[in-house]
């Protein structure tokens, strides 16, 4: 059996030892685990701010997205001692502050990063959130165009409660609207808001909008997830890539894009290869959810 390739670099003030860089970790592009550190490195300070004082969950596919992965809170046993770590809930979760940190944990072979809307304060003790998010899943043979349809109602909805949304295809099937918060509202008002407005969606456009979580309803529908809010749950991070078949990452889009994509126009998940090339499209997301 050949020996895992190892390269020794250092990052920062750090000194890291990466392993088996050429794992195929995508087996349908053949995209290796060096080319998924090399992703995490170029678009990292774009994704770093929005990672910044937030406990990070991430999902680990030991063996590329085609064998087994796991969803991993708590800091890895053995991991180095500069890692900052930050309790919740009975977790010892790592802060990714930098991109040593960053690196170490995709040389673990994590793909996908998953936060909260929250941060926490310089006691460690959780905020209130500084954004709301509303999460759009469709209902197959629903798609991305359906999704983009709700997200301008959306727009339009939460413009009269003076809450510019920032939209977020996911990686995945969907998409992810955010809209940024002062910190006033706990996480407990923030879900009953967003649930409110699921609620009121689902009234007035129910042949598409979708509030429960009903399996046997689904099917052609865009089921508004507001349940992310709560204060124990996690989103998808924009810029993290996805465990699917293909590397795509979540990627903020432009209104022009879905209001395209709502038109009928070709609307589609974004590869990670793709992401770096359009920062200047869509803007830096960093700025507007956290000014």
């Amino acid at each position: 059996m050949p020996e895992p390739q190892i390269q020794r670099v250092t990052v920062g003030e750090r000194r890291l030892k990466l392993s088996s860089l050429d794992k195929v970790m995508y087996p349908a592009t053949e995209t290796t685990k060096g080319e998924v550190l090399n992703y995490y490195a170029q678009i990292s300070p774009y994704l770093l701010p929005l990672l910044r004082d937030r406990p990070v969950t991430r999902v680990r596919f030991p063996h590329g997205v085609h064998d087994v992965s796991f969803f991993e809170k708590n800091l890895p046993s053995g991991a180095p001692g500069w890692i900052r770590p930050t309790d919740f809930d009975d977790v010892t979760y790592p802060l990714v502050p930098d991109l040593a940190t960053l690196t170490y944990l995709v040389n673990l072979n994590s793909l996908e990063f998953h936060i909260p809307q929250w941060r926490i304060d310089a006691d460690g003790i959780p905020a209130n959130p500084d954004r709301l998010v509303l999460d759009l899943d469709p209902g197959k043979p629903a798609g991305l165009a359906e999704c983009a349809i709700v997200a301008l109602r959306l727009r339009e909805r939460l413009g009269t409660l003076g809450l510019d949304l920032i939209p977020v295809t996911s990686g995945s099937k969907g998409m992810q609207l955010y809209a940024a918060l002062g910190g006033d509202l706990t996480s407990d008002q923030v879900r009953d808001l967003t649930q409110q407005l699921a609620q009121e969606m689902t009234k007035k456009h129910p042949d598409l909008v979708l509030w429960k979580m009903t399996r046997s309803l689904r099917p052609g529908k865009v089921f508004l997830d507001w349940s992310q809010n709560v204060a124990a749950k996690t989103t998808i991070a924009p810029y993290s890539l996805r465990g699917r078949d293909l590397p795509h990452a979540a990627t903020p889009r432009t209104w022009e894009e879905v209001e395209a994509g709502a038109a009928g126009e070709v609307f589609e998940q974004v590869m990670f290869d793709e992401v770096a090339g359009r920062i200047e499209q869509f803007g830096d997301l960093t700025a507007a959810l956290h000014p």
